[in-house]
């Protein structure tokens, strides 16, 4: 029999091509997206400490906001019109929190998974960081999700499956597990028309789900980037003790399904963990604990400043303890406090500084250190206050 009179044969031959036009398929009809191939190995081992680069850019919470994600890249200078990598060899840390608030999650995780491989390819990196919210929802707590986000899952495993079904009909391929295997049909207290909403998000972010397992599992609970070290909530030296390797393997090992069941190791869970902690955060600089932080850093050898996100600051980017402590989560979500944009540029040449999108500063969207500032860090001009959110 020829292969023409046998298709499934062609399939047989080719598996790996099939399978892949299929993921392509799915991840375009999903995000609108055509992710590039990925440059980088795959490594077993996260990588926590990196080298100080010429130029690095950090960025706040995103929560769900696709638009204001773009911008925050784009005041930057990290992407173009089209949403294409312009950033040349910079580095970006992005300390977490893409998940709830929004209905645009989904293609905010492809958008930045775009963009490091396209970073990658032009000598630059993106390092995505897990936040409390992605966490929570690794976990199934889903009190911070928006009726957009539960349809915007919803689409993801329509299409998700309809690409399973098409893999089932080569016989050359594995099946395709049942993403929605173990999970409920219905939830008590929950409304009805939430079901499929909140079966699809289980279904792609509990422990080893498909997107939890593509995405989330490349990203650092902690990162040392030359004499900073960067996390979602904050470090205590307990935590620096436990190790921030260990720290990094554990969470990848529990998002991958290896270890540890529904619920996160405990340095992620509560209110001193590394995703909640606000020791550092609150707005007043006198709440602060500085001694606290001071004793964490000196732990660390090198690093000189802790950069945060978590705690929403509605004056702006903004440093305490002597510029120790720099707190970056601007809150710009329309999901939250629908904040102006802005991020934190540290630069062999020229220091830390903040680029905003803030009109005051349509001359010169640059704010640096206030040589006479008490709270260190900050805009210098006041910033009317916004709708305030914690979580």
């Amino acid at each position: 029999m020829s292969s023409r009179e046998n298709p499934s044969g062609i399939c047989k031959n080719i598996p790996n091509l099939i399978s892949s036009f299929v993921d392509t398929f799915v991840d375009y009809s999903v995000s609108g997206i055509f992710l590039p191939q990925d440059p980088s190995p795959q490594n077993d081992i996260l990588q926590t400490r990196f080298d100080k680069p010429e130029r690095l850019v950090a960025v706040g919470d995103l929560h769900g906001d696709l638009d204001k994600s773009r911008e925050a890249f784009k005041i930057a200078g990290l992407i173009d019109s089209s949403d294409r990598w312009t950033g040349g060899s910079t580095m970006v840390v992005q300390v977490g929190d893409v998940l709830d608030r929004g209905g645009e999650e989904l293609k905010i995780l492809y958008f930045l998974e775009k963009l490091k491989r396209e970073a990658e390819r032009a000598g630059g990196k993106v390092l995505t960081m897990n936040g409390n919210h992605e966490i929570m929802n690794i976990e199934g707590d889903f009190r911070y999700v928006t009726k957009t986000g539960l349809e915007e899952f919803q689409v993801w495993a329509d299409w998700y499956c309809l690409g399973n079904k098409m893999k089932t009909l080569c016989s050359g391929l594995d099946k395709p597990k049942d993403p929605y295997e173990g999970i409920p049909m219905s939830f008590p207290r929950m409304r009805a028309d939430c079901f499929d909403g909140i079966r699809a998000r289980i279904a792609a972010l509990r422990p080893e789900g498909p997107i939890s397992k593509r995405f989330l599992t490349k990203n650092q609970t902690v990162a040392v980037v030359g004499d900073s070290v960067f996390v979602h909530g904050g470090l205590l030296a307990e935590h620096i003790e436990y190790g921030l390797e260990r720290i990094n393997e554990e969470v990848r090992g529990w998002i991958n399904g290896l270890k540890g069941g529904r619920y996160a190791p405990v340095y992620c869970r509560g209110g001193n963990s590394v995703v909640w902690l606000r020791k550092f955060s609150e707005e007043m600089a006198h709440k602060c604990d500085c001694a606290a932080l001071e004793h964490a850093l000196s732990t660390i050898p090198g690093v000189k400043r802790m950069i945060m996100g978590h705690t929403i600051q509605d004056a702006g980017i903004n440093g305490v303890c002597n510029d120790k402590a720099i707190r970056i989560d601007v809150g710009m979500s329309k999901g939250c406090a629908d904040g102006l944009p802005e991020v934190l540029e540290i630069r062999r040449d020229l220091g830390v500084r903040i680029l905003t999108s803030n009109p005051l500063y349509k001359e010169n969207p640059y704010s640096h250190l206030a040589p006479d500032s008490k709270t260190g860090l900050g805009l210098l001009v006041p910033v009317p206050k916004q709708v305030e959110v914690k979580a």
